[in-house]
């Protein structure tokens, strides 16, 4: 069974200018605004604690058109959106229906809603790639194999973006064992697709290893930020997301001051001379917006955000592309 990587995509209606911020009311968010950022307005009311900007015309010197949302979660609440589960007749963790973020939206109402981790589809069963946790109980672990030819395999651990049993957020790199423990690691298996593989792992291995207790968490491939730090983790992650190349992107983060970021920056030249960001990028732009946690979603034509039902970007097929899950904020 072959991996296929899902970047699907966005839209039909989209913006085509920034909007204003009421002046008459106190930004929130200054060190985002004193970077350029300009906080849209007229999408549709939201909640007092979340608010949403567009990019200046260039991230980390390259033309750009991207969103962020930002929220206070003290008071809004993070969700992960999809109908998944175990199926004994496939076999696997997914599900038999997808949707597009706008499905996503009418049936969450979620005030900002992106698209989440990869996929794919076998014999009618869409198999998440990535980690789904939800309520504190896992609905699908990140994947646990990779392997190009099917002669030789790899055990890569993948990236996860979690809501911890205390509130707290963090990233963290996940493996799902054969007998059934999902184990969070302070750093990667430093695995590479040019070496030899690495030992499948363990409690041991990679070092460090704790069961994963997550109330709420999404999988990805590429941790951004861990502690701080810019990690860019796509080479140990082996999952093909075109890391090196400048593409749509989505992502997810948190701040030190407890507020949680959403990512999406357009690509592929829907509008002239835009291309997209390499995840190096992202991870740049993240930790330039507060943030110490962060994690790459699924991308290319995936990439898309909504705010209030209404688009953002101009997603690379010119449409909504179904999706097996996403992330809401309320």
């Amino acid at each position: 069974m072959l991996l296929a990587f899902s970047f699907y995509s966005c839209g039909e209606k989209y913006p085509e200018h920034p909007w204003e911020w009421d002046q008459d009311e106190e930004e929130p968010n200054p060190d985002i605004t004193k970077q350029g950022w300009t906080v849209v307005s007229d999408l549709g009311k939201l909640p007092d604690y979340i608010q949403v900007y567009k990019s200046p015309e260039k991230l980390v010197g390259k033309q750009a058109i991207a969103y962020i949302a930002v929220a206070n979660m003290s008071k809004a609440k993070f969700e992960v959106l999809g109908d998944i589960a175990y199926s004994q007749t496939a076999n696997g963790y997914g599900g038999t229906t997808v949707n597009t973020p706008s499905g996503f939206y009418d049936s969450s109402k979620a005030s900002i809603v992106v698209n989440g981790g990869l996929f794919f589809l076998s014999d009618g069963f869409y198999y998440s790639q990535n980690l789904v946790v939800r309520d504190g109980q896992m609905l699908a672990p990140n994947q646990n194999y990779y392997s190009k030819d099917w002669v030789t395999l790899w055990y890569p651990t993948l990236g996860a973006f979690c809501q911890m049993k205390d509130g707290t957020f963090k990233t963290t790199w996940t493996y799902y064992t054969y007998d059934g423990v999902n184990y969070a690691y302070p750093s990667p298996a430093d695995n590479d697709i040019n070496k030899t593989p690495l030992a499948v792992p363990s409690s041991s291995f990679p070092a460090g290893a704790q069961v994963l207790e997550a109330t709420q968490a999404i999988g990805g491939v590429t941790v951004l930020l861990r502690g701080g730090e810019i990690k860019n983790t796509y080479v140990e992650e082996m999952l093909d997301i075109s890391g090196a190349s400048n593409q749509p992107r989505t992502a997810i983060g948190s701040t030190a001051d407890k507020k949680m970021i959403l990512f999406v920056c357009e690509g592929r030249n829907m509008t002239a001379g835009v291309a997209g960001l390499t995840t190096g990028d992202v991870a740049n732009v993240m930790k330039s917006l507060g943030c110490t946690e962060a994690l790459n979603l699924d991308g290319g034509g995936s990439s898309c955000m909504l705010v209030n039902g209404n688009e953002t970007i101009k997603g690379s097929d010119g449409k909504q592309r179904k999706v097996l899950t996403a992330v809401g904020l309320k």
